[in-house]
């Protein structure tokens, strides 16, 4: 079943019926896209963890209208949130992190610049690369089903980065180098008391500098394992490990 998120006040009330309000491009969408029709089914979720099964009422030109059947909590949602801070990686790497990341079940996505990266992003450029990644965070939402959209935020430099996931319940680095331990020590050596933030390199990986201030924030090193991780594996395979620890 097609699933859409909306505001909260995109939900209304019309004696006693619920009614939920979609236009722009999602309301394009079900109408010239999905060619659907009135009585066909869809899930909306309000990005609250509140998620509609509605039934098409009203299909115009620029707006769709669904009556509510029945709502309840999104069951989707990892156990614990998950930010996801990823250095700038080259190409297309960065759009496909970020597309799997949210399949995976990461709930925040923060860039960062680090002195491996190949890839520099110009002020000017920022916002349009922004605007593209929450695009492409919005999409792998719809697709697996969750019940928030995840948020790209603004690009960090690299100490900036480590004095906000420092604040992270269970900041965890990962990192090929010697002195780590494995993610699933870790994860079942520490209490997550609130959120778990992953920090993931460039194609080059971390220099020993940057590994030396991890440490002074008291950030964990973890090793994902024996063999060594893409850019664009390494978090994928991080988070699903979460998920096997915490969810499965």
């Amino acid at each position: 079943m097609p699933r859409f998120f909306i505001r909260g006040e995109q939900v209304t009330e019309d004696n006693g019926q619920k009614i939920i309000t979609i236009n722009g491009d999602d309301a394009h969408h079900i109408s010239r896209s999905l060619r659907m029709a009135v009585g066909e089914k869809i899930e909306v979720c309000d990005m609250q963890k509140n998620v509609y099964s509605c039934t098409l009422s009203k299909i115009t030109d620029t707006t769709v209208y669904a009556s509510v059947d029945g709502e309840g909590k999104s069951d989707t949602e990892p156990k614990h949130y998950i930010k996801l801070y990823q250095a700038l990686s080259k190409g297309d790497k960065m759009e496909t992190i970020i597309q799997k990341s949210v399949e995976c079940g990461v709930c925040e996505i923060i860039p960062f610049s680090s002195e491996r990266c190949i890839v520099k992003i110009d002020k000017k450029d920022e916002k349009k690369k922004l605007d593209r990644y929450q695009k492409i965070a919005e999409s792998g939402a719809k697709q697996s089903g969750r019940g928030i959209i995840p948020k790209v935020e603004k690009i960090l430099d690299f100490k900036s980065m480590l004095d906000e996931a420092s604040k992270s319940s269970l900041p965890i680095l990962c990192y090929e180098g010697d002195g780590t331990k494995s993610l699933k020590e870790i994860l079942k050596e520490n209490k997550i008391e609130n959120d778990i933030a992953i920090i993931i390199g460039a194609e080059g990986g971390f220099s020993q500098k940057e590994v030396e201030l991890a440490k002074e924030k008291s950030i964990h090193l973890a090793g994902l394992g024996k063999r060594i991780l893409r850019c664009e594996t390494a978090p994928t395979f991080a988070l699903s490990c979460i998920a096997y620890e915490t969810e499965l």
